[in-house]
């Protein structure tokens, strides 16, 4: 009977779950910290190895499965499905997990991090939470799942505890986890009274009115909304994101977000009817979204941030891919419904790519110059050249541009847009000028990372004392960088696993799921871009070989030319952050310069989010205050404390009479 079930996908699937969990165990019961954390790769490795082939296999096949369990908790039989839509989202957790946990062994070994053990442990634990997440079909199950995914993360990300920062942006990550939790406890609590049980309702058949029907998803977009990190319910995610270790930001950048969007869709499939209004919402939340991340990030100094923020503008992205496809299907439009659906599942992918990859980088490079700081870098690219070659084609694919795989999948929702200036909605064609301005100011975010982390000279005696990263660090660079390449010249590799879960998600959508550019395109374009740009390198290494000499930058009329005077992060995105100065604002920190001749002062500038810094923070400033004074209640006195207890049971018995 065991080997009958070890030859069923589904049942590999499963298995590689409860593997991923338990990979951080060895590192828990073994003394040497080091064995634990190899043993936890290779635990994550294999199980990357049992479950993609097995998820290829029943998402190119059209294979499904249902597992139920009766267990004797109250919340009815528990339930794991593996449908079109679960398997697609299962591929992107066991891609970047094992890259992160094989990253990890050179980027946070046991040596240098105390903390090492935890990470590993509730690494594993967070990989395995996302996936009964994406497989739950019982909002009990469901729940549980979500918190362990929650709490983990929350560990993960205070691996660095002794820093104020890293406390702060722990405790913003557990206040909003939570406050997304309440919304989803609603929301599972409504269609719990609708339907009479906690197991998810088969697709298209929650019949309801109108009213509670766009309640549920409010709630839904509340609730899975705050973990995608969609604005302006993103407030935890740049802090969280910036403080954790690399390894785990690529995880909750290229993963965890991601859940979010799952959450989204699987709701949305309990409904037969999705109003029109539906669509213009998320296309609405999307866009804002994706123009205010990319702006915020085009202003930050800090390399992680940048990427946080960017996070931001990609899951906008996907959001109004999803909100398209809602506007197709309310307007009969086949062709938008495809292309949104198509577009926002295709990004999905993508950006499980490309972003862990960018972390990553960034990651190679903290590990080198010892600082998150762009300012305090510079001409990283001659000390870590296979760093600077990944982290240009992680920027290459985030900007959307070819040949790599973020071009691919914008294209299609470009052509969704310009396709509807000429059909009956033309206000969605608005997007396609709002899309390019986001690619634009992407452009403009990652030629400021990229110049002023890698060209260049050095600014400080650590960024030119910089080593490249090990082995097992570089190995799962490249291959998120392949990847990101395959999916560029050839998407419709990557388009073969989209199309299933279109078609899982919605079947009406299965005659119009034709690409509508020939495959071949993409591959030619993206050659020839190749071909171009190594003709160009070859052109120009050949004409400065042996005529190049080595001399000081020119000082422009300064005898003693400095690092010092080269632009800086903030000095070259000084333009677009005035403009966009409502969103984003710079705190500057300058000591007193006093006397005839003024000793040395230490300046410093920090970008500052309006909305955070204006509105939110004076906000939980003031509830803070309210809490204060209701802790006073607890005072750690017993007898004081049943007293509350028999004062609570009285004014109930009372309420009941």
């Amino acid at each position: 009977m065991f080997f009958d079930m070890m030859r069923d996908p589904a049942s590999l699937v499963l298995c590689a779950i409860a593997l991923a969990g338990c990979s951080g165990l060895p590192g828990l019961v073994f003394r040497d910290g080091t064995l634990g954390q190899r043993l936890a790769a290779v635990a994550a490795l294999t199980s990357s190895l049992l479950a993609l082939p097995s998820l290829l296999y029943l998402l190119l096949g059209g294979g499904e499965a249902s597992f139920l369990l009766n267990w004797n908790l109250p919340f009815g039989p528990c339930e794991v499905a593996l449908d079109p839509l679960s398997l697609f989202f299962l591929i992107p957790i066991f891609l970047v997990f094992p890259a992160g946990s094989l990253y990890a062994l050179g980027y946070w070994p046991t040596a240098s991090h105390s903390s090492q053990r935890s990470v590993t442990f509730f690494y594993g634990i967070l990989a395995c939470a996302m996936a009964l997440v994406v497989v739950a079909r019982n909002g009990a199950l469901f729940m549980m799942s979500w918190e362990i995914m929650a709490l983990s993360g929350y560990f993960l990300l205070v691996a660095e505890h002794r820093e104020a920062e890293v406390r702060s942006a722990g405790t913003v990550y557990l206040v909003a986890s939570h406050l997304g939790g309440a919304a989803l406890l609603l929301l599972f609590a409504s269609l719990f009274m609708i339907t009479g049980g906690f197991g998810f309702p088969p697709a298209g058949s929650l019949a309801v009115g109108a009213g509670l029907a766009g309640t549920l998803f409010l709630l839904a977009l509340a609730g899975f909304g705050s973990k995608a990190g969609l604005m302006p319910l993103h407030l935890w995610l740049p802090s969280a994101h910036a403080n954790a270790p690399s390894h785990v930001s690529a995880v909750l950048s290229g993963v965890m977000l991601k859940v979010g969007i799952y959450g989204v869709l699987r709701v949305i499939s309990f409904f037969p009817e999705r109003p029109l209004w539906w669509g213009a919402v998320l296309t609405a939340a999307g866009l804002t979204s994706a123009v205010m991340g990319i702006c915020v990030a085009s202003a930050q100094k800090d390399i992680k941030r940048l990427l946080a923020y960017s996070s931001i503008e990609n899951l906008g992205i996907i959001c109004a891919g999803i909100g398209m496809f809602l506007v197709g299907q309310g307007t009969g439009n086949q062709r938008l419904a495809f292309l949104g659906l198509a577009g926002a599942l295709f990004h999905v992918l993508n950006h499980a790519i490309f972003k862990p990859l960018l972390f990553f980088c960034a990651g190679s490079v903290m590990h080198a110059a010892g600082t998150r700081d762009l300012d305090r870098m510079g001409g990283l690219a001659r000390r870590l050249p296979y760093t600077a070659f990944f982290t240009l084609c992680g920027a290459i694919a985030i900007c959307g541009l070819p040949p790599f795989n973020g071009f691919a999948s914008e294209m299609l929702l470009y052509l969704g847009f310009f396709g509807e200036a000429r059909a009956g909605q033309p206000f969605v064609a608005l997007g396609a000028p709002v899309l390019a301005l986001v690619g634009g100011v992407a452009v403009i975010a990652f030629v400021k990372l990229y110049g002023i982390a890698f060209l260049g000279a050095p600014r400080t005696a650590e960024a030119a004392g910089a080593h490249e990263a090990t082995g097992t660090m570089l190995a799962p660079m490249a291959l998120l960088a392949s990847l990101a390449l395959v999916g560029g010249l050839f998407p419709q590799l990557f388009l073969a696993l989209v199309r299933p879960a279109i078609r899982g998600f919605s079947p009406d959508l299965a005659h119009a799921a034709v690409l509508p550019i020939a495959p071949l395109w993409f591959a030619l374009a993206g050659g020839s871009v190749i071909c171009l740009a190594a003709l160009l390198f070859l052109f120009l290494h050949l004409k400065t070989r042996g005529s190049a000499v080595s001399a000081p930058t020119w000082g422009c009329g300064y005898l003693r030319p400095s690092p010092r005077i080269q632009y800086t992060g903030s000095s070259f995105g000084a333009l677009f952050s005035s403009l966009s100065g409502s969103l984003i604002r710079t705190r500057i920190t300058m000591g007193a310069v006093t006397g005839l001749t003024p000793a040395a002062v230490r300046l410093s500038y920090h970008p500052e989010e309006t909305l955070l810094h204006r509105v939110v923070l004076p906000v939980l400033n003031v509830v803070g205050v309210g809490c204060a004074f209701v802790r006073r209640l607890q005072h750690g006195e017993v007898q004081i404390y049943i007293l509350y207890i028999f004062v609570t049971l009285m004014l109930l018995l009372l309420w009941v009479q």
